[in-house]
C-alpha cells in the first residue's frame, strides 16, 4: 500500500525551500533549495552549492538523494517527500528515481525557469520519475517565481 502524504504541510515545507534558496544566493550560488520530509518532519535539508563547492553535482535534490540512500533503506525512502523550490533537472530526477521517494513537490516548473534562464525546457521530472514517485508542481508558485525574478538571471 502506498503511503499517504495528504496531511503534510506542503506550504510550510515549500517556504523552507525558499529560505534555503535565498541562503544559496547569499553564499554565491544559484537560487535552489530542498528539504526531505518523513512523517511531515524535515529529516534533511540542502541548498545549491555548485559554485561554492566547485561541483556541478551539488544540486540540493541530488545531494539529498545521495545522503538519503546512505542513511535510509528503500522502505523508509518510499515514505519520504522531496520538496524543492524549482522542478528538478533530469540529473536530479534520475537520482531521486534511484532513491525511490514517494513524492516530489516543487514550486516553479522547468518550463517557467527557462523564461528566466533562456533555452528550452529539458525532460520534465514527472517523465523521469514516472512509476517511482508522484510529482506535484506549482505549490506557492508566485512566491517561487519571485525568487527567480529577484535573482535576476
Amino acid at each position: 500500500m502506498a503511503p499517504s502524504f495528504d496531511g503534510f504541510g506542503d506550504e510550510a515545507h515549500m517556504r523552507e525551500t525558499f529560505k534555503l534558496a535565498r541562503e544559496a544566493v547569499d553564499r554565491g550560488d544559484e537560487p535552489f533549495g530542498s528539504v526531505l520530509v518523513r512523517d511531515d518532519e524535515v529529516v534533511m535539508k540542502g541548498s545549491n552549492r555548485e559554485v561554492t563547492e566547485d561541483d556541478i553535482r551539488r544540486h540540493p535534490e541530488l545531494h539529498l538523494a545521495y545522503r538519503a540512500c546512505l542513511e535510509y533503506d528503500a522502505d523508509d525512502r518510499a515514505e519520504m517527500v522531496m520538496y524543492t523550490s524549482t522542478e528538478p533537472c533530469p540529473m536530479c530526477a534520475g537520482g531521486m528515481a534511484t532513491a525511490g521517494f514517494g513524492r516530489v513537490v516543487y514550486s516553479v516548473g522547468a518550463d517557467e525557469l527557462t523564461s528566466f534562464t533562456g533555452g528550452e525546457p529539458s525532460v520534465r521530472s514527472a517523465e523521469v520519475l514516472e512509476g517511482t514517485s508522484e510529482v506535484v508542481g506549482g505549490v506557492l508558485n508566485e512566491e517561487g517565481l519571485r525568487l527567480h525574478q529577484e535573482y535576476g538571471w
